[in-house]
């Protein structure tokens, strides 16, 4: 936030600093395109403008698919002619972050996905940290060091690549796992990406984001819990914000107190959201996640 000379001088420091953090705090609302996965990539994102939607989360799943009959180019006008914003990628690439045998070709797929998304002006991108391996402590070391090969990749493209922790990982399923690999990677490139679901659903403490750095968040999904016992809870057990039990008002605060200051993407699996009319989804998704960012005085 710029602030005038005036400004400066005749408002004491203790305000300035206050004001720089609420403004370094506020967040905009998401959607991304698994949440409407059934209305392919053209008619999600015209249904979700009309209802109000400015930031997008786009997924290589239905990019592809909308690539099958057009172009590239045309793909990056729907997104302009909606007046849509891409704010992130899932770049449909696994197995970049775990030791595996098929490393060396994620990296070589990672480049082509980074080229894509790079020409749809994207300049974030991400890959869960999903697997059912087995792994050693050692193992933890050449992790780190496939972060480093992947923030190189990144690199090339001017680009953020995005390590998102999923609770049903054997290699990295915890924010404090995530947080301590990154550090050990420290490239300019990389960035945690912290998504609310997984979050409150697995092995983590809410203390646990105190160990946040400012401003070392690279992106936010934006879910909520529902009240089942937790052994029923699986990928499509996502609920809007404000429809479960997750303390994300806290959450959205840690976060801002910690100079959050991006997107809120909404990213929801159950059937009723990915079959339904993404115009619809999109208004309950509007009215609910901002009431909640609200409360948390982040918009």
């Amino acid at each position: 936030m710029m602030l005038s000379r005036r400004v400066m001088l005749t408002t004491p420091l203790g305000l300035i600093a206050a004001r720089a953090v609420a403004a370094a705090g506020k967040m905009t609302l998401a959607i991304h395109q698994n949440t409407s996965a059934g209305a392919g990539y053209r008619k999600s994102l015209e249904g979700w403008s009309r209802a109000g939607i400015k930031h997008v989360e786009i997924t290589v799943a239905l990019l592809d698919e909308f690539l099958k009959t057009d172009s590239l180019a045309a793909a990056r006008r729907v997104l302009t002619d909606q007046g849509l914003t891409p704010v992130s990628a899932a770049c449909g690439v696994g197995g970049l972050w775990e030791p595996n045998p098929g490393h060396a070709a994620a990296l070589e797929s990672l480049k082509k996905r980074c080229e894509m998304f790079a020409e749809l002006g994207l300049n974030r991108i991400y890959s869960p940290t999903g697997t059912t391996g087995k792994f050693t402590e050692e193992d933890y070391k050449a992790g780190v060091d496939n972060m480093r090969q992947v923030g190189e990749i990144a690199k090339q493209f001017r680009m953020t690549a995005m390590a998102e922790f999923v609770r049903t990982s054997t290699f990295i399923s915890t924010l404090p796992t995530l947080l301590k690999m990154m550090r050990s990677a420290a490239h300019p490139n990389l960035a945690p990406l912290l998504d609310c679901y997984h979050f409150w659903s697995g092995n983590n403490k809410l203390e646990d984001l105190d160990m946040i750095r400012p401003g070392e968040i690279g992106h936010v999904h934006f879910q909520d819990v529902p009240d089942i016992p937790r052994e029923l809870l699986d990928n499509t057990t996502r609920f809007i914000p404000g429809d479960g039990i997750s303390p994300l008002t806290r959450i959205l605060r840690k976060l801002a107190d910690k100079g959050y200051a991006g997107s809120l993407s909404v990213e929801l699996f159950l059937p009723k959201f990915q079959q339904g009319d993404p115009f619809e989804v999109a208004r309950e998704i509007r009215q609910k996640a901002e009431s909640v960012m609200r409360q948390a005085r982040v918009m």
